[in-house]
């Protein structure tokens, strides 16, 4: 499984918007800017998450978006599926019954569904606060001169 610059630029725009979550709604202008990610990229990516409701969006000179819950219950799973699709690495371990016309008999299937499993138990057990908490963290035990 490849994660595409899609999803990597989808959590780092979810993360900065969980970082800025007391500022209200955020402008994609300045997460573009801090992010270092092109303002018309990050339109595709709001695009992706309008139908989920994962974000909230504003119009108008004080408008942007912001998450649509909290950072604890918002998971990198849930983005990355959003952006990716499926997080299986293969596509017979997508499904349930597998839909491949080997599946009955086939001796690698149990090794792509574990992987798929332990894929998705990682990514749905790190939420966006996990990731904020752990950049706390490393601030602290830097040296400052």
């Amino acid at each position: 499984m490849r994660v595409s610059t899609k999803g990597r630029y989808a959590l780092r725009m979810m993360i900065d918007l969980a970082e800025h979550q007391n500022d209200g709604y955020i402008a994609l202008k300045d997460i573009a800017e801090r992010q270092g990610i092109s303002k018309k990229y990050l339109e595709q990516i709001v695009a992706i998450f309008h139908p989920s409701g994962i974000l909230h969006a504003s119009r108008g000179s004080q408008g942007g978006y912001r998450l649509s819950k909290s950072p604890s219950l918002c998971t990198v799973g849930e983005i990355l599926r959003l952006t990716e699709g499926s997080l299986a690495p293969v596509a017979c371990a997508d499904t349930e019954p597998a839909a491949c016309s080997r599946s009955l008999d086939c001796p690698s299937l149990p090794v792509w569904k574990g992987l798929a499993k332990v894929i998705n138990e990682y990514l749905d057990g790190i939420t966006l606060q996990d990731i904020l908490d752990q950049k706390c963290e490393q601030g602290k035990s830097g040296y400052i001169i």
